[in-house]
Formats: C-alpha cells, sequence, structure tokens
C-alpha cells in the first residue's frame, strides 16, 4: 500500500529551502511546517508496526479483493438502467463499470507480487455490501474508494522495497482518480481538500470488516478490528455540519474521553473534541469532505493519532 507521505515531505523540505534562498520569496507557514513534522511522525509510528512488505501486500489484496468483488456484485444485481436513472450518462456508467474491471486488475497484480515472493496468496471472502439500490452502491463506492486512498498512503511508509513501493504507487493514483470520478458523478466536490489521508492498516481493516462474513483458512490477517463506531439513533453520516452535536454509539463509548476527527489539511492531523456517552461531542469548524471519526483515550496536542489510543472507529463521515 503505497504513500505519498514521503514525497509530500521531501516537496515541503524543498519548498521551505527555497523559500530561504529567494529573497522576498514567502516562506511556509508554521500549519504548512506542522503537516511536514506530522508525516516524519507517522512514519516513525507506522514502521512499529512490525508488518512485512508481504504483509502488506496481503493486507492490500483483502482489500482489493473486497472491492472488485463489490463491483461484481453490484453490477450483476443492478442494471445499466438504474444508474442512468440516477442521472448518470452512457460515458459515466461506463467509466463506473471500467473501475471493477481496474479493481480486478489490480488483484491480480497483487496476486502476482505475492505469488513471486513464495507465499500463497489470500483469496476473496464472503462479503455483504447490503446492496438495497444503485444509489446506495454509488454511495458505498465513493466511501470504499476514499478508504483505499487512506489504505495506501498509511501502509507506504512500512513498505521497504523500492519496487514494492513504485508498484503499489502505481495503483494509489488510479484508486484516487476513482474517487474524483464517483464524487462527480454523485455532484458533490470532485477535491475539496488539498491532502489525503492516511489511516493506520488496523484502522482501514476496522472500516472493511463489517463487509466481510467469512474469510477461508489461510486467509485470514494478522490484524484485528476496533470496536465498531456509529451514529447513534440511525443518523446519517453523510450531510453533518462544522459545529453540530454528533451523538454516536459504540461498545467503548464508556471509557472514551474524546471524539478525534482526522482529515487532510489539518495541522497534525486530527482535530479533538470533548466527548460523553450521553451528551456526545461537537463537530470542530473547518472540517470538509470525507472525515474519519474515532473514539479516544487522550487528545495528543500534536494532532497525531495512533492506534493505541484508539477505543472505536473509525467511522466515515461526510461533512460539508
Amino acid at each position: 500500500m503505497p504513500s505519498v507521505k514521503k514525497t509530500v515531505g521531501a516537496v515541503v523540505v524543498g519548498l521551505a529551502a527555497v523559500a530561504s534562498a529567494l529573497p522576498g520569496h514567502p516562506k511556509l507557514s508554521r500549519s504548512q511546517l506542522k503537516i511536514h513534522d506530522y508525516i516524519k511522525r507517522q512514519e516513525a509510528a507506522a514502521a512499529a508496526s512490525g508488518l512485512t512488505d508481504v504483509d502488506i501486500l496481503q493486507f492490500a489484496l483483502t482489500l482489493e479483493w473486497l472491492e472488485a468483488t463489490f463491483y461484481q456484485q453490484g453490477f450483476a444485481k443492478f442494471p445499466a438502467s438504474d444508474f442512468k436513472n440516477l442521472g448518470l450518462t452512457d460515458q459515466e456508467i461506463t467509466d463506473l463499470t471500467n473501475i471493477g474491471a481496474s479493481e480486478q486488475a489490480h488483484v491480480q497484480l497483487l496476486q502476482s507480487a505475492i505469488a513471486q515472493a513464495g507465499v500463497q496468496p489470500v483469496q476473496p471472502c464472503t462479503y455483504n455490501f447490503g446492496f438495497t439500490d444503485a444509489a446506495g452502491m454509488v454511495a458505498t463506492a465513493a466511501v470504499l474508494e476514499s478508504v483505499g486512498i487512506s489504505a495506501y498512503l498509511g501502509g507506504g511508509p512500512l513498505i521497504q522495497d523500492k519496487s514494492i513501493l513504485g508498484t503499489a504507487a502505481s495503483i494509489l493514483t488510479i484508486e484516487a482518480r476513482h474517487q474524483t470520478f464517483i464524487r462527480v458523478a454523485s455532484k458533490v466536490a470532485a477535491a475539496p481538500q488539498a491532502f489525503d489521508t492516511a489511516l493506520s492498516p488496523k484502522q482501514v481493516f476496522s472500516l472493511a470488516a463489517p463487509f466481510i462474513q467469512s474469510c477461508p483458512d489461510g486467509s485470514n490477517l494478522i490484524l484485528t478490528a476496533f470496536p465498531t463506531l456509529t451514529m447513534a439513533g440511525g443518523a446519517s453520516a453523510s450531510a453533518v455540519q462544522a459545529g453540530s452535536k454528533l451523538q454516536l454509539q459504540s461498545d467503548a463509548a464508556a471509557q472514551a474521553a474524546f471524539c478525534a476527527f482526522t482529515t487532510g489539511g489539518l495541522p497534525g492531523g486530527t482535530a479533538f473534541t470533548a466527548f460523553d456517552a450521553t451528551n456526545g461531542c461537537e463537530v470542530p469548524q473547518n472540517l470538509v469532505g470525507v472525515v474519519y471519526v474515532n473514539l479516544v483515550s487522550a487528545a495528543p496536542p500534536t494532532g497525531l493519532i495512533t492506534d493505541d489510543i484508539i477505543l472505536a472507529g473509525p467511522m466515515v463521515m461526510q461533512v460539508s
């Protein structure tokens, strides 16, 4: 799962050097330098997880199996006319179908890379995507593509082999195009943030786990999911307003002290607000687009969220 974190870090350092060398050229702001520092700390935290390159490839393959099967089952269930009724053009329907073909190609590439390492690739699991209509499928596709981007970004710093990193990077760029297309076809902002969001492998697996019913022997990952986090009372997390109160439910809610809102562009990466199981927590200002929400035990002033403080989540939330 590739990452552009190191690349972004190098760009920030390079820009800082240029800013110092050129008279009159504006220097990076304090918040931009905080993002650079956050990237470096995230890489150090990621390296402590102990996952090998093959483990990361197996994790990526698990996600690509899920995505490829999602599109395969969705297109088998809903005819093109259902998507046309949503307002999609013939070309957009073709592009949506091609996303499924891309995911299958990613599966084949990762299978080959893992097999060449002398390891048996993981097999597809049995899934339940909860399909009800074409609109729901497109909405879920937007979430899956966002999670895929965050997965590759978060896993990149763990990869040691540069050739594997380069191969995975070629998948990341396509996943980003998938997400942009789906957002445009859904009539929402194509790129609401200046940066994408990196998630740890365990956070990503926690988002994928609800779709997985069972996996074949030998295809279970070494990761375990965090307790599930949802909106209370069946409320929707698809159009939340900044400054609103968020009522959440989870088996781990009683132990949580803060809500953590992770998204691209925030200094440090995560904003925290106080939480209690009765009153919930407030959605911070200056959030937009896809936001990942966790319940946590602490609120580091650095804005760095790590697996050891997460109690439940993540939940995908769309802030408008």
